[in-house]
């Protein structure tokens, strides 16, 4: 398999900070920031600053190393420390409610520090040292995601997406777009066809950016055009990350994902769902159970700050929607690739 390097990376800790890619500045500006206390990190997540399941993930690791540093300043017994600082995580982790990597991160933390019988300061350190080693595991993961998908791309293949599972989703190389970063690292001549995602339009702004960064031929479409293309067979398959995956394979993704998989199922293309195991809650029977973010009502009726429709218009702007796992041809994850009967495949994942 050939090696494909993204030019990107969108989160990493630096010393006494994290410093990612600011996402609400695209496509007009890439700029990195620094993000120095914990509830500035709350923020970035919660403003999507930082956004992508596996990003987010990361991102409350690193909430947590802020407010550990925080904390060590107010000369706190251990005791009291442990304690606030827990608090603190579970804080953090409310900043969104549907990604499931940022409860899955947190308690990573939250195992450092119950579990730990160092100082203050080694225990910062700890926490530092594991913020790090998941950044790390999260470029290698995305790869091997990357690599076991490339395996189910037929040759010259136009992939469809929707929204961002790219670089800038995640540590720096992508789930569904590593998967499209593999099988263009031996077939030069994939391309992608991306949604545009509304009504925050991930696809428009992020997707096309770094596919264009890359050199990976990419062509936007609205949202509404994906069927007319698959039925003109300009569409071979489909390939979507995911926020939260249930048990039997239910996948929470943007809104609109859905829709995309319906078209998708009669239509007959391969619909892929690309995610590490951190995005499967196995805690959850099925996609009822996902919490799904209900998010700003200016996001639909705004667009660059300026309103597109009549004042006073009833509003319902759900951030995602849950495919059902019917629709799934599989799901592509660093064990492999998971196959109907998901609850099955989910299962032996987990225990292998």
């Amino acid at each position: 398999m050939a090696e494909f390097t993204s030019k990107i990376r969108t989160i990493e800790w630096i010393d006494t900070y994290s410093r990612m890619v600011d996402q609400t500045k695209f496509p007009d500006h890439f700029e990195y920031i620094n993000i120095t206390t914990g509830q500035q990190m709350f923020d970035a997540i919660k403003t999507m600053i930082v956004r992508g399941a596996p990003a987010i993930g990361i991102a409350g690791a690193h909430g947590v190393v802020l407010y550990a540093q925080e904390l060590e300043k107010e000369n706190l017994t251990r005791e009291d420390f442990v304690k606030q600082l827990l608090e603190k995580a579970d804080h953090i982790a409310q900043a969104r409610p549907t990604a499931v990597n940022l409860m899955w991160a947190v308690e990573k933390q939250k195992e450092i520090i119950k579990n730990s019988k160092s100082d203050i300061k080694t225990l910062i350190e700890e926490l530092k040292a594991n913020g790090k080693k998941m950044e790390l595991e999260d470029i290698e993961i995305n790869k091997k995601i990357g690599d076991f998908g490339a395996t189910v791309v037929p040759k010259g293949a136009t992939i469809l997406t929707h929204c961002n599972a790219g670089a800038l989703a995640t540590v720096g190389y992508g789930t569904a777009l590593g998967v499209v970063r593999s099988a263009f690292a031996n077939d030069p001549t994939i391309q992608v066809f991306a949604d545009e995602t509304r009504p925050r339009q991930q696809g428009a702004r992020i997707t096309t950016l770094e596919l264009t960064m890359d050199g990976i031929p990419v062509t936007l479409i609205t949202d509404g055009m994906c069927s007319y293309f698959m039925k003109k067979g300009m569409i071979n398959m489909v390939c979507v990350g995911a926020d939260r995956i249930a048990a039997n394979g239910d996948a929470a993704n943007k809104i609109g994902t859905y829709t995309v998989a319906i078209a998708a199922k009669y239509h007959n293309i391969p619909f892929y769902v690309a995610a590490p195991l951190s995005t499967i809650d196995t805690n959850i029977k099925s996609g009822d159970d996902i919490v799904i973010e209900e998010r700003s009502h200016e996001e639909v009726t705004h667009i660059n700050g300026k309103s597109i429709c009549a004042k006073g218009v009833k509003i319902i702007n759900p951030g995602f929607d849950v495919t059902p796992h019917e629709l799934i041809t599989g799901i592509i994850t660093e064990k492999g690739i998971l196959r109907p009967d998901y609850t099955e495949s989910i299962k032996k994942a987990f225990e292998a």
